[in-house]
């Protein structure tokens, strides 16, 4: 299926590693002209030279970055693609976790990507085409034991795509969440590993009850997950707005 996308400009957040990452390396295969953004900068130029593509340093939580990013990419000419891809806070209950914990997360995880994505929209109203995705996490859908500041978070994010995706439907944008379930990241090994050392066993104990609940009894691929983020960033998905997108073999329970 041809996609339609070469030669639009995307911006991808958290592309150094993980999820990001291989976003950025599929809608580069595509032909889209990708702009590569996150904190690590030796990992990002990295990455932006394997793909061809423009880096942008970035650190979500400082909200004169965001502002520096925004501005660099609207110099540019703006982007017809945004992928809204954000780290998550450490693991741990949510009892707790203080004021200050809340706002620095909060500010790195969901008002960072709605300021962005503000800034981002004219462009796209002009032209009167836009694909805004934002990877949330299962959570959003099912509460993840031990995650309860992501679980927070991501869902007021969810609810953020689904107003704005009322707002500029008829603008030719497209706005969507696409919800990972355990796919096999560096971000899932680190969970893997704390919920390991919180129970007293090993990892691969861990990782063998976690694949026991998913239905296809494996994690997923990041390149498996990515091919679903190129899909609704492309020009054949344009009837697909409002929506939490699942790539999770089959883990989470509800309808």
């Amino acid at each position: 299926m041809d996609l339609g996308i070469a030669g639009k400009r995307a911006l991808v957040l958290g592309a150094s590693r993980g999820l990001g990452r291989a976003i950025a390396t599929a809608l580069a295969a595509e032909g889209a002209k990708v702009v590569l953004a996150a904190r690590n900068r030796e990992r990002l130029a990295e990455v932006a030279a394997a793909l061809k593509g423009q880096s942008e340093p970035v650190d979500l939580g400082d909200p004169g970055s965001i502002e520096r990013l925004a501005q660099a990419v609207l110099a540019a000419g703006g982007v017809d693609i945004l992928i809204n891809n954000t780290g998550g806070p450490p693991t741990g209950s949510i009892l707790q976790i203080e004021g200050e914990a809340w706002r620095s997360w909060y500010q790195a995880m969901a008002i960072s990507i709605f300021e962005l994505t503000r800034q981002l929209l004219p462009p796209m109203q002009d032209k009167r085409w836009g694909r805004i995705v934002t990877v949330v996490s299962s959570g959003v859908e099912q509460p993840i034991a031990n995650l309860g500041q992501s679980n927070a978070i991501r869902a007021s994010i969810a609810g953020w795509a689904k107003s704005l995706a009322n707002e500029v439907a008829a603008q030719g944008i497209t706005v969507n969440c696409v919800v990972p379930g355990r796919i096999q990241t560096e971000r899932v090994g680190e969970i893997d590993a704390a919920n390991a050392k919180r129970q007293g066993v090993d990892v691969a104990t861990v990782a063998a009850q976690s694949r026991a609940t998913i239905p296809l009894g494996r994690y997923g691929t990041p390149e498996e997950f990515a091919a679903v983020v190129a899909f609704l960033a492309s020009a054949p998905a344009a009837y697909v707005t409002g929506s939490l997108v699942r790539v999770d073999g089959g883990l989470i329970k509800s309808v």
